[in-house]
């Protein structure tokens, strides 16, 4: 799995292009004002809403050219492509894993991007993801985690964006 090209799903994409337009729109010139009523009040070399508000402006900069950049890297997945792979773990997979102790997991194979696993987004580039990806119902995988190696059986997986 060397070199993926880097994949995201359409909601992780719509969710950087909402970013991205609500940075533009409404956060950056909310800045752009709060600093020039802040450049107002004279001198601006000890007047802390200025010095703050033209650091925030250059983190928004920041953060929009990296959103550009990403957003023209990023091959978005759709839930057809996703579906090619039926019978086999893919990128946008709903997986449902069962641990040595009948526990059972829910986790979304998705991009780096869009990782979030208080909501079971992994990345598939994840430990677990790079377990996962590729294998079918009853196949047991090994993960080697920070607080050591588990054992996983993959009961069941769909595609879609809900679980």
């Amino acid at each position: 799995m060397a070199n993926l090209p880097s994949y995201i799903t359409p909601e992780g994409h719509k969710k950087l292009l909402d970013e991205m337009q609500w940075l533009w729109k409404e956060e950056r010139p909310r800045v752009t004002l709060e600093v020039e009523t802040a450049a107002a009040h004279g001198d601006r070399s000890e007047n802390a809403e200025y010095q703050y508000g033209k650091r925030r402006l250059r983190e928004i900069d920041r953060r929009l050219q990296f959103l550009s950049k990403r957003l023209e890297q990023v091959t978005v997945v759709s839930e057809a492509m996703q579906r090619q792979t039926r019978d086999k773990v893919g990128f946008g997979a709903w997986v449902v894993v069962e641990d040595e102790r009948g526990e059972k997991s829910t986790f979304r194979l998705v991009g780096s991007d869009e990782f979030d696993p208080d909501h079971g987004l992994i990345s598939i580039e994840s430990p677990m993801g790079k377990a996962l990806f590729g294998r079918q119902v009853n196949d047991e995988v090994e993960v080697r985690r920070p607080k050591g190696t588990g054992y996983f059986t993959i009961v069941e997986f769909r595609y879609g964006s809900t679980p």
